[in-house]
């Protein structure tokens, strides 16, 4: 009996910890990260969406956005406000780390989130359209007049006064930051009542949440973040590799390879390889130029270039069409892009690497091209003709030649040839020749007995 009460304690005690440890976890609360560093572009806007499912099916006490960005395209932006005002966990905005930045488009972002935070030495502000990109807020460098600089402008002032009010931060600030693109610090901003905390670190930021109170759209909840686990949640294998081909230089790049390889292909029918690279290199170019403000008048531009660059082993130019195509590479690539971001524009030291380099590429490769089309045969009919033969047996018209180590029959136009004399096929008939007397290019008639006696010939 004895030995069965200690065993039915000894289980009964397992189990009662058990049950508590599996409770205590289930009770931990949990917070999901997230990392947005770069330019707001589509494949940001996915990764946010799906940070944000993920969350919300981890029932996740709140999820952070760490936040480092110089803005980016204003239809990426919106979906990820969009995103942000439907969530049913709390979302937190961490410019982070220090010296990082929430400009242009992370403003809006940063002031939709239900808490806005910042690590020292981090800025925020100029959230002015021009250097949003996309359409409607001002993706064009150049606005065509005043009226409709107005009209951008004023759009991005509602919308991000109406996310501060609704978020209860500073709406005059935040109207300046649009119109006259200001920019303060993370204190300066905490002063103002941009933002609500001022955190160095994770550990920091979660101390700082816990016990605040946010409104999301079932109702006001209380943030639970003390001794919260932490689930990371970084950017897949396909997204990273997307968003770094999305990045306007290698974009660029891209198109370049494309038609260049393309190029190959087609002048080279059967290589196989160039056709293959330049294909799935095209198709990642448009993909990433799908993923940026592109202006199409410079994409013309740069189409137009390749076109200079084939037309050159075509048209005796002297240079001119390459000259051409250079220019308009360079003027293309400085177009492409219709933002002002420093960030969606082309490196020009990479522009002026890529543009000598395919011109001098094409100008080479292209005028070898030429020089094999234009060199004379030899084979076949066309390679026969003008050729150097010595008479074997006398020609009176006809008899024998000796050609390139062969004999053949040949019939003069000359009238009688001695043997011996040299020759120049006039005419390949069947398994005739038709020659005349003389020698080819104004070659010494000593060359043909040293030809003679090279080959070996025998009568």
């Amino acid at each position: 009996m004895m030995r069965k009460a200690l065993a039915l304690f000894v289980v009964g005690l397992w189990g009662f910890f058990l049950v508590s440890s599996l409770a205590a976890q289930a009770a931990a609360p949990q917070v999901n990260v997230i990392t947005v560093k770069g330019v707001i572009n589509p494949i940001v806007a996915g990764y946010v969406a799906r940070g944000i499912q993920t969350a919300e099916a981890d029932k996740a006490a709140a999820l952070v956005i760490r936040m480092d960005t110089p803005g980016g395209l204003d239809t990426s932006m919106r979906e990820i406000i969009q995103d942000i005002l439907d969530s049913k966990v709390p979302i937190v905005v961490h410019v982070w780390p220090q010296g990082g930045r929430a400009a242009s488009a992370g403003v809006f972002i940063t002031i939709a989130s239900h808490v806005a935070a910042m690590a020292p030495n981090t800025n925020i502000g100029a959230a002015h359209p021009v250097a949003l990109g996309g359409s409607p807020l001002g993706g064009e460098q150049q606005a065509p007049d005043q009226t409709m600089t107005d009209k951008i402008t004023n759009d991005a002032v509602a919308y991000i006064k109406g996310l501060a009010t609704e978020r209860g931060r500073n709406a005059e600030w935040a109207e300046k930051a649009v119109r006259e693109s200001v920019s303060v610090t993370a204190s300066e901003a905490k002063a103002l009542g941009v933002i609500e905390l001022v955190a160095a670190d994770l550990p920091d930021l979660l101390a700082q949440l816990d016990g605040r109170q946010v409104s999301l759209p079932g109702g006001a909840t209380t943030l639970r973040t003390a001794g919260a686990s932490i689930r990371q949640l970084d950017m897949g294998p396909v997204e990273q590799f997307l968003l770094n081909i999305s990045d306007p230089n290698i974009a660029l790049l891209l198109l370049s390879l494309s038609v260049t390889a393309l190029l190959i292909e087609l002048t080279n029918p059967g290589a196989i390889l160039p056709g293959v690279v330049g294909g799935i290199s095209l198709l990642l170019a448009l993909f990433a130029l799908g993923m940026l403000p592109v202006n199409y008048a410079a994409l013309g531009l740069i189409f137009l270039a390749f076109i200079l660059f084939i037309l050159e082993v075509k048209i005796v130019s002297f240079g001119l069409l390459t000259v051409g195509g250079i220019v308009s590479m360079v003027l293309g690539a400085l177009l492409l892009f219709n933002s002002a971001s420093p960030e969606l524009q082309v490196s020009r030291p990479l522009l002026a690497v890529l543009a000598l380099g395919t011109g001098g590429t094409f100008f080479f490769i292209l005028r070898a091209v030429r020089r094999a089309q234009l060199r004379r045969p030899t084979t076949g009919r066309e390679g026969i003709v003008g050729r150097l033969a010595v008479v074997r047996t006398p020609l009176d018209p006809e008899g024998y030649v000796f050609l390139e180590g062969e004999r053949w029959s040949a019939l003069s136009e000359d009238g009688p040839i001695a043997e011996g004399e040299p020759v120049v096929v006039v005419e390949k008939q069947g398994f005739k020749l038709r020659v005349r007397r003389g020698t080819r290019n104004g070659e010494p008639r000593t060359r043909d007995k040293e030809q003679e006696t090279r080959l070996g010939a025998h009568p």
